[in-house]
């Protein structure tokens, strides 16, 4: 019987009844040791009749072990591994360690995790129970939640109990349950069940103690029989955690020594095998018969040849009680239980335990561990490993250099505080120039993606300062960057940046030099003068950068490829730039590259903003936030809230944008700014002028014309829309700067479009007598069915300018042309706008439409759009959900959801939608 809990029993049947229904669930269930997390879990799994179940639990002393704690859950399910997708097989048996491949990310292992839970699953539900999440070794936590966070339509089922304040189970975004303390009469009851012969004052005092803490209630009566109670009852000294130890202690004390030396051992083990334990007792002077007291004593019980605790608590009590020379006897005589091929990281890592000093042959076993758990994605154990070998490292030189390899897999595991200060320790004593340039990369880059950008501007220039001479391109790749991190920083930090790279004589053989060359053309000085050569084209610097790598075998960073998109979406080369994001967002998507998804999808969605492929942003935003907080990426989530900031103020939603505004801006670290600051001021600004109030959207986009923001792509872009501002409330000469800054990067972009904007500003400007040919030209500029906003807000502003002009008939056809554009883009303050002017021009052709827009891209949510679009290419569910990251049912799901708001029954039906068909991007 359970005691107090019947809200939470609840909690945990609703989940398991709508699994039966086909809908996926997830909690996870919090609170201190013995609280109970254990029993709710346990109760899961009996109400779960007739439902599959996997369970599996972390183990302290597995932490170290990549995969571990999948390895024990998934055993029961491995079964139905060659029903999913192919990459996701592969990349599950390399983490599993059943075969050998390229390291998986573990998000993209996480996705062969729910690809496998669905497929056990079958049609029918599944309970997934993992407890003491809190010890799960970090790729498997880090899987786990990832599968969790995309569960929705298989019938899963996942809990995780995970204990306060030891280690941690970071599961941000998931649903959770904190377990507290019994009410006093549920204390009471459950007291009585388990001590009835108690006395009225020792009751009172276990209560008191215990807290309503479940398992205090039952072992502190224990307590009291023992020689320790003082300690364990001392009121106000200990925590009660610490003291549920102490009552344990007691009864490990008064075991044989046989005995608690068996505790010892199955307490260190970490295979949860039987006989590695009895094995390893026989050096100690054990055997099987002296488990029995242990069993007798209800403290240790073995099932299916695994030993196992009653409690954890019990398992760090005997842990904590044994003297130290007894501890590192029993590491030992683990290290030489663990003979097999397949258990050389096991017995390092005992090895590791049992050393009291320097010890080179353990460090080279703990490096050769390090080796295997990066070739399994399990960078963080590899970190882990690099760091405990440079510990027993007699070798100075040794020992920086496994210092410095600690770093560089702490900062690819996202361990950026431990990068950093394995980078900084290692770098005191590393003389190499090239190993310096690379510890500088690591700590400059833990900065930079904890948004310190200023710290990380100034790790990263004095770094290539430092290294400039000896190893040139190593420092033009620190250079660029510390230019990456002074674009967040400022543009002089950013033009200082630039002319340092500019100065260093870079070598033709790498590279690195085309895309340093490029950055220079594009973002330094010469970028500011009027007469000076226009950058090159994107794909002429890739053809030269991939004709260097073919001569010398040497490749660049997939790093510097990303920041190839942002260059060009800086020059205006729009097309190109999306082109790229695509093909690498592809690579990744098939590769599992999930982590690198949120920087490639930024700069896809930046560039279909610009196109004004707003459904199509709306959608990749959507999907890049998601993938941006499950890999905990904040500068990614601000600025996906920023630009979704801005496509909710072209639609007008005014508590939308401003909600995905301030939670863009809210991110900023110490004195940096939020990465998404820019666009979140141009999407207020947006806001403010679609709906008329053009004072507010000056103040607004002002902020982008001075410093530190005018340099950035948003404050360039933004021009046009500043310049409309400030023209409608008679002050044009506010925009005057950042219009002049705006022709001369038009001119040098060598786009039409831009063009076309320069002139559409220019006419507004003008005197009625030129503003008619600029307006013309500026409408030629625009190309049909390119950029279609921009192009209506053209026409729009051309026909306030006839209609004032008297000339009403000229003016409807221009806005007419702008209301069923902005109509069909959903724009409605600007559709609102367009219909004023028609009604202030007389028509009748101005009536309100009665209903929002129709089609596909009006009635499909962002993810059902997705899902469609590539089920219309002939994709079956199976290959979407791997595109996607999601489970075949999940899309089944959202496809039968679609069918009837697009008026359809099949998928067969798809093809002969339009708006299904891949938008094309414009040109130049």
């Amino acid at each position: 019987m359970i005691h107090g809990r019947a809200q939470e029993q609840a909690a945990v049947e609703s989940l398991i009844g709508a699994a039966r229904d086909g809908t996926s669930g997830v909690l996870v269930v919090r609170g201190e040791a013995g609280i109970g997390k254990t029993t709710l879990l346990d109760h899961a799994v009996a109400a779960a009749d007739g439902v599959p179940v996997v369970r599996g639990t972390g183990v302290e002393f597995e932490a170290d072990l990549p995969y571990a704690g999948l390895t024990m859950l998934l055993r029961p399910a491995l079964g139905h591994a060659a029903a999913i997708p192919e990459p996701q097989r592969r990349a599950l048996d390399a983490a599993l360690g059943l075969a050998s491949g390229q390291a998986p990310e573990p998000m993209f292992v996480g996705l062969a995790v729910l690809s496998l839970l669905s497929e056990y699953a079958g049609d029918g539900p599944l309970l997934c129970v993992v407890d003491d999440a809190q010890w799960l070794d970090r790729v498997s936590s880090d899987a786990l939640v990832f599968a969790a966070r995309r569960l929705h339509a298989e019938g899963v089922v996942m809990l995780f109990g995970a204990r306060d304040g030891e280690g941690s189970f970071p599961a941000p975004g998931l649903p959770e349950l904190r377990l507290s303390g019994l009410a006093a009469t549920d204390a009471g009851a459950l007291l009585d069940a388990h001590a009835a012969g108690l006395s009225p004052a020792a009751r009172f005092r276990v209560l008191a103690e215990a807290h309503g803490n479940p398992l205090a209630l039952r072992e502190l009566p224990v307590a009291l029989e023992g020689e320790n109670k003082a300690a364990v009852f001392r009121p106000g000294q200990l925590p009660l955690t610490s003291r549920l130890q102490l009552a344990f202690h007691g009864q490990v004390s008064r075991l044989p020594e046989a005995t608690q030396s068996l505790l010892l051992l199955a307490a260190l083990d970490d295979t949860g095998d039987l006989g590695v334990v009895l094995r390893a007792a026989e050096t100690l002077g054990a055997g099987a018969a002296d488990l029995e007291p242990a069993r007798t004593a209800d403290l240790l019980h073995v099932a299916d040849g695994v030993p196992r605790f009653r409690h954890p608590l019990i398992r760090a009590a005997v842990h904590q009680r044994a003297p130290l020379d007894r501890r590192l006897a029993a590491h030992r005589a683990l290290a030489s239980a663990l003979d097999a091929p397949d258990q050389a990281d096991r017995r390092a890592w005992q090895l590791a335990a049992a050393s009291t000093g320097p010890d080179e042959d353990v460090a080279d076993a703990l490096e050769a561990t390090a080796g295997r758990a990066r070739e399994r994605g399990g960078y963080a154990s590899a970190a882990r490993a690099y760091e405990y070998a440079a510990r027993l490292t007699v070798d100075p030189d040794g020992r920086v250099r496994r210092l410095a390899q600690a770093a560089q897999w702490a900062s690819e595991a996202g361990d950026l505080d431990r990068a950093r200060d394995f980078a900084a320790r290692s770098a005191a004593g590393a003389h190499d120039p090239a190993d310096r340039a690379t510890l500088a990369l690591v700590h400059g880059l833990a900065d930079f993606w904890q948004g310190a950008f200023p710290s990380a501007h100034k790790v990263l220039v004095a770094g290539a300062d430092e290294t400039a001479d000896a190893v040139p391109g190593q420092a033009a790749r620190l250079l660029v960057q510390a230019a990456h991190a002074g674009w967040y920083v400022g543009e002089a930090e950013l033009l200082t940046t630039i002319d340092r790279l500019a100065a260093i004589e870079l070598p033709a053989d790498d590279p690195i030099t085309p895309v340093a060359q490029y950055l220079v053309a594009a973002l330094g000085r010469a970028a500011e003068d009027p007469d000076g050569a226009p950058p090159p084209l994107l794909g002429d610097v890739l053809a030269d950068v991939r004709r260097i790598e073919d001569a010398s075998g040497a490749e660049v960073d997939a790093r510097v490829l990303q920041l190839l998109c942002g260059l060009a979406l800086t020059q205006g080369q729009d097309s190109d730039a999306h082109d790229l994001a695509a093909r690498l967002v592809e690579d990744s998507r098939k590769r599992g590259g999930i982590g690198r998804l949120p920087t490639l999808l930024f700069f896809k969605v930046e560039a279909e903003q610009f196109q004004d492929l707003h459904t199509d942003a709306l959608a990749t935003a959507t999907e890049a936030l998601r993938f941006a907080e499950d890999t905990g990426q904040q500068q990614w989530i601000s600025q996906f809230h920023s630009v979704l900031a801005l496509l909710r103020a072209v639609e007008g939603d005014e508590e939308a944008c401003h909600r995905s505004a301030d939670a863009a801006l809210a991110t900023g670290t110490g004195g940096a700014m939020a990465a998404g600051t820019p666009w979140a001021y141009w999407a207020l600004g947006i806001l403010d002028l679609g709906l008329g109030r053009a004072g507010a959207a000056v103040t607004r986009l002002e902020q982008l014309a001075r410093a530190p923001l005018r340099h950035h792509i948003c404050a360039t872009r933004s021009a046009p829309d500043l310049v409309e501002s400030a023209v409608r409330i008679g002050e044009p000469e506010r925009a005057a700067d950042q219009l002049a800054r705006f022709e001369r990067w038009a001119e040098r972009s060598r786009q039409r479009w831009a063009q076309a904007m320069v002139l559409r500003c220019q006419a507004l400007l003008a005197d009625d007598d030129a503003a008619e040919d600029l307006w013309t030209a500026a409408l030629a500029r625009h190309e049909p069915d390119r950029r279609p906003m921009e192009r209506a807000r053209t026409a729009l502003l051309y026909g306030e300018w006839l209609r004032r002009m008297r000339r009403k008939t000229d003016a409807r056809t221009q806005l007419r042309t702008a209301l069923e554009e902005f109509e069909r883009l959903g724009a409605r303050p600007w559709a609102e706008r367009a219909r004023g002017e028609l009604d202030a021009s007389g028509t009748a052709s101005a009536a309100r439409a009665s209903a929002p827009p129709t089609g596909a891209l009006a009635v499909l949510t962002p993810q059902e759009l997705q899902i469609t679009r590539l089920a219309a290419q002939g994709l079956s569910n199976r290959d979407i959900a791997a595109q996607l990251f999601l489970s075949p049912r999940t899309v089944g799901h959202h496809l039968y959801k679609a069918y009837p708001k697009l008026g359809i029954l099949s998928r067969t039906e798809l093809a002969a939608i339009p708006d299904l068909a891949p938008a094309a991007q414009s040109g130049g």
